[in-house]
C-alpha cells in the first residue's frame, strides 16, 4: 500500500538522523524524531504505530541486522556503506528477517527496499541493495518464489559476460593426526559451516592469493595440494554496481594446530576443525556438498597417508 510505503520513508529517515548522530540518541529523542518527521513529511497518514513498532524492532535487532549485512555484502564494512543504504538495508532485513509473512512477503519486504533506494540512494543504490537481499533471500531458500510476478523488460536483461571479474580462492584446509584426519571450516552468521576463502588481489597469482587469506582468516599457513574446482555467481557493488564473483576452490593441508578467527571478520564468528566422519552432520550449504564430498574421498583414498 501507499501508505504503507510512505511510513518506511519515515523510518528510513529517522534511522538516518539517529545513525548521523552515531547512535547517541536518547529514547525520547528517538521518539521525538519520528513523531517529527511523520508530522512533517506524511501529515495525512495516519499509521504511526506501524513506524514505531518497524523504527523500535529496527533499531533492537540492529547488531544482528549488521552481521547480516557484512556476511551478505562481505567487500564492505557497515561503516563503508552510505547511510541511506545501510539504513534502507536495515528496513529490507527486518521485513525479510522478522516480519510475519502473512502481513509482509519476502518480495514485498526485497521490492519495498528497492524503491526506498530508489527514492533516497545514489545512481547504484537500488542495485546493490538487490543484490544484499537478494543474497539473504536465497540463504532463506527462496520463500514465495513460486509466486507469479512481473517479467523483467528487455531493456533490463543484463549481459553477464560484459560484468567485471572478482577474483576469489577458497580451500577446504585438512590436517592429520595420528590416524585422524581434520577439515578445519569456518561458521558464518546463517548458521552454516563452510569453507575458508577470500579475495585475491589485482594480478595476483590465484594460489598464492588463496594462501594468503586463509591465514588471514584463520590463522594458518597451508599447502595447496590440487583444485577441487570452480563457481562463479552475480553480485552487487554499493559504487560499481554488478559483477562476477569466481571462486577458486583447493584442497589443502595445514599442521594441527590451533584455528583463531580473524578479529572483526564480517559474517564469521566461529572456527574449528572437525574429524572426516564429523563433516556430513554439519549444517552445510547444498552447493559446497559436492566439494567437501570430492575433498573427503581424495583424502579417504590416499592410502600412504599422502596427498600428491
Amino acid at each position: 500500500m501507499a501508505n504503507r510505503h510512505l511510513s518506511r520513508s519515515i523510518v528510513m529517515q529517522t534511522l538516518y538522523e539517529w545513525d548521523f548522530r552515531g547512535g547517541s540518541m536518547t529514547d525520547l529523542e528517538i521518539e521525538q524524531a519520528l513523531a517529527r518527521n511523520a508530522e512533517e513529511f506524511a501529515p495525512g497518514v495516519h499509521d504511526i504505530s506501524f513506524m514505531r513498532t518497524l523504527l523500535l524492532g529496527i533499531l533492537e535487532k540492529r547488531a544482528s541486522l549488521d552481521d547480516v549485512i557484512e556476511k551478505a555484502a562481505p567487500d564492505w564494512p557497515i561503516d563503508k556503506i552510505a547511510l541511506v543504504d545501510r539504513n534502507v538495508l536495515r528496513i529490507g532485513l527486518f521485513e525479510l528477517l522478522f516480519e510475519d509473512r502473512g502481513q509482509v512477503p519476502a518480495k514485498v519486504a526485497i521490492n519495498e527496499a528497492i524503491e526506498l533506494a530508489k527514492s533516497y540512494g545514489g545512481e547504484t543504490s537500488s542495485r546493490f541493495i538487490n543484490g544484499v537481499l537478494g543474497a539473504v533471500y536465497k540463504e532463506l531458500g527462496e520463500p514465495g518464489k513460486d509466486e507469479v510476478t512481473k517479467k523483467k523488460s528487455p531493456h533490463e536483461t543484463i549481459d553477464i559476460s560484459k560484468l567485471p571479474v572478482l577474483n576469489l580462492g577458497g580451500a577446504v584446509v585438512y590436517a592429520r593426526e595420528g590416524e585422524d584426519v581434520y577439515l578445519a571450516l569456518v561458521h558464518d552468521i546463517f548458521g552454516h559451516w563452510t569453507l575458508s576463502k577470500g579475495k585475491i588481489g589485482e594480478g595476483e597469482d590465484v594460489e598464492t592469493g588463496t594462501i594468503r587469506k586463509v591465514k588471514e582468516e584463520i590463522g594458518v599457513d597451508i599447502v595447496i595440494k590440487e583444485k577441487l574446482g570452480e563457481n562463479e555467481y552475480t553480485a552487487s557493488h554499493p559504487e560499481n554496481g554488478k559483477m562476477r564473483k569466481h571462486v577458486h576452490y583447493f584442497l589443502a593441508e595445514a599442521p594441527y594446530q590451533a584455528l583463531k578467527l580473524k578479529e572483526e571478520k564480517g559474517g564469521l564468528d566461529d572456527t574449528q576443525w572437525f574429524k572426516l566422519a564429523d563433516i556430513l552432520d554439519l549444517n552445510l550449504y547444498d552447493d559446497m556438498i559436492p566439494l567437501f564430498t570430492k575433498a573427503v574421498t581424495i583424502l579417504l583414498e590416499k592410502k600412504d597417508g599422502e596427498v600428491k
